[in-house]
């Protein structure tokens, strides 16, 4: 097995910063804050106690889900002004108490996300709020109207409209940025209950917060954090459910429901481009972010000798350094240190038969506090279609392999985004006709990259909304 590279540590830990003061989190009902008698302690990445959450129990759940029926959507101008205003003040504006530098770190220190990463979060927010009416007007057959009072549907007309009311979002937690989704069903006129994630419930808070600030209802966007058996009543309670927690797993065969799956993103060299023109926008596709999104790549597949192209990634990946995640210099996640031990055997075992250019003989740095930095590894595999290359993991971790034509289409199925280098068209029309590769980026884009009007995994309207004939006359 190739020795791995030296890893970057420090040398003398910084000293563990002081508890931050704990706050309490409340459910936000349809008649404002709850109270509520039954807490989750929630605690930061080295075990102090950062907040308390408040539990609802089944009743207050399914009286919350009646109430968000029988509430009547805003107008769509006001509905769209109010997102809108809702994103600057999430990104600005004191909210429960905490200022967005306080709210930032928080998130940093609970989740273990680098902080410039969670700040990166709150801008995306803003932004998407600003132009929600974009991404949803992307999104809209073009064929269809709007609005019944659209002059056309006088000789008919497809017309798009929601295939519900109410919409539960259980949010997985893993960035913050995925709450910025669901904005998208607000502006399309549901009502929205969100059922916060115990390791990061502070976003899901802030933004409930910052939309009644900014003027929708009580009864138009709750926050109810439950335990399980509640939250299989917010689903049921619900028209239609969407997120990635352990409820919506139980449930994600049913049309109702749209799971997010794991992304299992990859890169795909082909002969012909010269890797190292493209070494930047690999790194950036494996560790943007601290390589814990689903449009990180697991994987890169190459066209001839992957030996270069790993040992190339993983002298990269070396070089980050450890830091605590609320250092602004941070870029790799932070875990408490028992869970990063846990990790760090399941990758190890995983890995066995693989050769490690990088994390082969450990790659957990304790930072001291009872916390720990997961940094990258790199492991090269004889075969594209090895089971470890769809290993998804919350930290870099990317597995490097060989690739050829006849290899096919095998290695490169049930993939988020696949970036592709390379200048053959009829691969192209391959991928782009696979039903299974969610996102086909060709050239210089990494696989995080994305923009107003992209769709994530298809566009979420596609699953809120539906067209119906209209004619009137």
């Amino acid at each position: 097995m190739t020795q791995s590279p030296p890893q970057t540590q420090n040398q003398a830990k910084a000293p563990a910063p002081a508890p931050a003061e704990v706050v309490t989190l409340d459910a936000l009902g349809p008649n404002g804050p709850y109270a509520s008698r039954s807490h989750q302690e929630i605690k930061d990445v080295a075990g102090n106690p950062a907040a308390r959450l408040g539990l609802v129990p089944t009743l207050f759940v399914t009286r919350a889900m009646s109430a968000l029926r029988r509430a009547t959507p805003l107008p769509v101008d006001q509905r769209i002004a109010a997102i809108a205003r809702a994103g600057e003040l999430f990104a600005t504006a004191t909210l429960g108490g905490l200022s967005v530098g306080a709210y930032e770190h928080r998130v940093s220190r609970v989740s273990g996300l680098p902080v410039p990463v969670v700040r990166e979060a709150t801008r995306t927010a803003a932004h998407r709020a600003a132009h929600v009416y974009d991404s949803v007007q992307y999104a809209r057959p073009r064929g269809s109207a709007g609005d019944w009072r659209d002059p056309l549907t006088r000789t008919g007309r497809a017309v798009w409209t929601r295939r519900g009311e109410v919409l539960a979002v259980h949010v997985s937690g893993v960035h913050p940025g995925a709450h910025s989704l669901w904005l998208e069903a607000l502006a399309l006129g549901y009502r929205v209950a969100v059922r916060p994630t115990r390791r990061e419930p502070y976003t899901a808070h802030r933004l409930v917060t910052a939309l009644w600030a900014a003027g929708f209802g009580t009864d138009h966007v709750v926050l109810l954090p439950t335990e399980q058996e509640p939250g299989e009543a917010l689903l049921r309670g619900a028209d239609l459910a969407y997120g990635g927690d352990d409820v919506i797993r139980k449930y994600a065969g049913e049309s109702t429901v749209l799971s997010q799956e794991p992304g299992r993103s990859k890169v795909l060299l082909t002969a012909g481009a010269d890797w190292r023109d493209h070494l930047d926008m690999i790194v950036d596709s494996v560790a943007h972010h601290g390589g814990t999104g689903c449009v990180n790549a697991t994987a890169v597949l190459v066209e001839g000798d992957p030996a270069p192209v790993a040992e190339a990634l993983a002298a990269r990946l070396a070089a980050l350094p450890s830091l605590p995640p609320e250092d602004e210099k941070a870029v790799l996640p932070v875990q408490a240190r028992m869970p990063a031990r846990a990790l760090e055997r399941y990758v190890r075992s995983n890995a066995a038969g693989t050769r490690a250019w990088l994390g082969g003989d450990g790659f957990v740095d304790e930072l001291g506090d009872g916390s720990a930095v997961v940094r990258p590894t790199v492991h090269q595999l004889d075969s594209p279609t090895a089971p470890q290359a769809d290993l998804e993991l919350p930290f870099p971790c990317v597995w490097v392999a060989p690739w050829t034509p006849e290899a096919g289409l095998e290695a490169l199925r049930d993939t988020l985004v696949l970036t592709v280098v390379t200048e053959d068209e009829h691969l192209i029309d391959t991928l782009v006709n696979e039903p299974t590769i969610g996102n086909l980026y060709v050239g210089r884009h990494p696989t995080h990259w994305t923009d107003i009007g992209m769709p994530h995994d298809g566009y979420l309207s596609d699953f809120l909304m539906r067209t119906k004939t209209v004619i009137r006359g």
